[in-house]
């Protein structure tokens, strides 16, 4: 246990930390919206999350099934292509 510890100490904090999410609906959203595995804050357009959730296709899904259409979605600046965009739309409401 303490070489685990002593290994995190050198890691840097961005891979310790969880991936940030920003998604931008379609239709504006309230300022706080809460889905499975994520909490997600919305403001000017924009919505924006951290979890350590490994599947940001399917927080996309879970934001999209809330807010609805999502024009954009990106993880940790990596933005999802169309054909993953459209499979998170496709749980729009």
């Amino acid at each position: 246990m303490r070489i685990l510890l002593a290994l995190a100490a050198f890691l840097p904090a961005s891979a310790m930390a969880a991936p940030m999410m920003t998604a931008t609906p379609e239709s504006p959203a309230s300022a706080r919206v809460i889905t499975k595995g994520a909490a997600w804050n919305c403001r000017e357009g924009q919505c924006r999350a951290a979890s350590a959730d490994s599947r940001p296709a399917v927080l996309c899904q879970r934001l999209a099934k809330e807010v609805g259409t999502i024009s954009s979605f990106s993880v940790d600046g990596r933005t999802f292509g169309e054909e993953d965009l459209a499979k998170c739309n496709a749980k729009a409401r």
